[in-house]
């Protein structure tokens, strides 16, 4: 047990496999995946999106392919990219075949929509060949009607229900590389389902709130859902759904990591929501510092704190804090000690430069230390 146990998670267990290189379940890392929204036939532009998704740190990420035209690209795209790419396979089984041969890491597919038991045998024989995995993928949305008709509606019943039942084909195939999810754009509704499946079997989980809507709405949804699950120690990698640019999906989930302490990338930036007695403008200055750094990846905290109530508390337990004082005097702290005020020069300027020196800091040090040393320390 740790010295703050109420920050303890205890995760699921469950398997592991493999999307690609990136290991899914176990005691791997949780991972952050997206999903492009260009054609996949244009191989530029899916390109160019996935790159922008790597720059924020994506580990896997999604290509829909519904045309023999997306499939071919696929082969193209795998070549051109550094993550994991995912095939999303809807009902026609060659597809699934095609994907497999063209790179595709991993088959997103719902076995009972490919046909008959012949064809199942097809793609599993695919994904084997080609070191495929694949997820389960059921949604709310789309329950077969049988199921509906059982239960009268989607309900945590009916999407575990579906969600074993295809389980069931994949290991009648003797294939176990899968993983699976049960989204709904209703919160209640997924993260019931997820609560059940998670007692029902060991697979690895996908977890998300599907159709969660814009930037805005989407990401309060999608943090109150996954926020649920991961802190119940539910979920082996998510997907925030918004209409929004994909790249701004992986900013929200690895936001949702970082807040509940199960994986950290970039500058943590703990700040006050303003009031009259900030001694600078707070919400300008955060809303500047995010931008000028987020090119930054190693994990850290600064705190940016309006007045000296609360400030020079949040400075002791950040890397870098910064309180506003009287008459135009700041100060700044490193490693939660005073270290130097700061007078009529860019605040924000100024951060930056000590974040910067911060994150070059532990960046030696980290190559510095054994490898050995390095996972005792992260454990």
């Amino acid at each position: 047990m740790s010295i703050r146990p109420y920050r303890d998670i205890q995760r699921r267990r469950s398997r592991k496999i493999f999307v690609g290189s990136v290991p899914v379940g176990g005691d791997a890392p949780i991972t952050v995946q997206t999903m492009t929204n260009t054609l996949t036939s244009d191989v530029a532009a899916t390109v160019e999106q996935i790159r922008r998704c790597e720059e924020v740190g994506v580990d896997i990420i999604r290509v829909s392919c519904p045309d023999e035209d997306s499939t071919k690209a696929l082969k193209q795209i795998v070549r051109q990219v550094k993550v994991p790419v995912v095939a999303d396979i809807h009902f026609h089984y060659k597809r699934a075949i095609e994907a497999a041969e063209a790179g595709a890491a991993c088959l997103r597919i719902n076995p009972g929509n490919i046909g008959n038991a012949a064809r199942v045998r097809e793609v599993v024989k695919a994904a084997k060949d080609h070191g495929c995995s694949m997820r389960i993928g059921v949604n709310a949305g789309s329950l077969e009607r049988h199921l509906l008709e059982k239960y009268g509606e989607p309900c945590p019943e009916a999407m575990v229900e579906s969600a074993l039942e295809h389980a069931r084909i994949l290991e009648d195939h003797d294939f176990r590389e899968f993983k699976i999810s049960v989204k709904a754009s209703d919160v209640f509704l997924a993260v019931a389902a997820y609560q059940a499946l998670a007692e029902a079997c060991d697979y690895p989980l996908h977890v998300g709130i599907t159709e969660a809507g814009g930037q805005r709405i989407g990401t309060v949804k999608s943090s109150i859902g996954l926020g649920m699950l991961l802190w119940s120690g539910i979920g082996d990698t998510i997907r925030v759904s918004l209409s929004a640019p994909p790249e701004e999906e992986v900013r929200v989930g690895f936001d949702i990591l970082k807040s509940l302490n199960l994986r950290h990338r970039g500058v943590n930036v703990i700040s006050c929501p303003s009031c009259a007695r900030q001694q600078f403008d707070v919400i300008r200055t955060v809303e500047v510092l995010e931008k000028r750094l987020a090119h930054i990846t190693t994990p850290m905290t600064l705190s940016v704190i309006g007045c000296v109530v609360n400030g020079p508390g949040e400075a002791r337990e950040t890397d870098i804090g910064f309180t506003g004082g009287g008459n135009n005097t700041h100060q700044v702290y490193i490693a939660g000690q005073p270290a130097h005020r700061l007078q009529n020069e860019d605040v924000v300027a100024h951060l930056v430069r000590l974040v910067e020196e911060k994150a070059r800091q532990i960046e030696a040090a980290r190559a510095s230390t054994p490898a050995s040393e390095a996972a005792d320390a992260a454990s």
